[in-house]
């Protein structure tokens, strides 16, 4: 395994990441929240309700395979995993586990960060395993670090852990990073599959990577 450190003092890489990514680091996201966002946050601070324990997050969690892995990971936590398709989450009672210390939600993240993060909702953990990496250069802006809600994503804070089969985006992700001040580490995904896509691309002998950082307290 192979790991180090991204700094910020790496001139000239990325000049158009750059260029997106302090922009939305100086500028709120202000796009009005959906009503379905809005009803997905009220279930949510229905089930954290009177319950003072640790909040894990895992973000297009997907079918949820990774939720219910992470519920067994952190026993004292309350996990949450949050995707936006309906029909994958349907497919989560294949991977579900009797515990009730997780839930699955389906919801918005670039609506979803902004109201937990307004109100209060800080993970200790936030998870963002294999997320659709829209690999043409034209769609910079639909990575999470090149999007308006990278930060809302770093408001949250905690210790944050991102995988990819594509070693660019894990780059482009800690460079973002660096431009807000914050250092990861990088090395080649550690520990057991977590999500279906981990299992095919590790059984394709495709290498998977891994970025590990500390956002600090929300």
């Amino acid at each position: 395994m192979t790991a180090r450190s991204v700094s910020s003092n790496q001139p000239g890489l990325h000049d158009k990441l750059d260029e997106v990514v302090l922009r939305h680091l100086a500028h709120d996201f202000k796009k009005p929240y959906a009503e379905h966002s809005l009803a997905a946050f009220s279930e949510l601070e229905k089930w954290l309700a009177g319950r003072s324990r640790p909040l894990v997050l895992d973000s297009c969690c997907g079918v949820g395979q990774s939720t219910a892995l992470l519920a067994e990971r952190h026993p004292e936590a309350l996990v949450l995993g949050v995707d936006k398709s309906a029909h994958r989450l349907g497919k989560h009672e294949h991977y579900a586990l009797a515990r009730d210390n997780y839930l699955v939600l389906r919801a918005d993240l670039n609506d979803l960060w902004r109201l937990m993060a307004e109100h209060g909702y800080f993970p200790s953990h936030h998870y963002l395993l294999y997320p659709n990496p829209w690999p043409k250069a034209a769609h910079l802006g639909r990575r999470w670090h090149g999007s308006p809600a990278f930060k809302a994503l770093l408001a949250l804070g905690g210790q944050l852990q991102l995988r990819s089969n594509w070693q660019l985006y894990v780059e482009e992700f800690a460079r973002a990073l660096s431009l807000a001040g914050k250092d990861a580490v990088q090395s080649e995904a550690q520990g057991a599959a977590m999500t279906p896509f981990e299992h095919k691309y590790r059984a394709a002998g495709q290498q998977c990577w891994q970025l590990d950082a500390d956002l600090g307290a929300g």
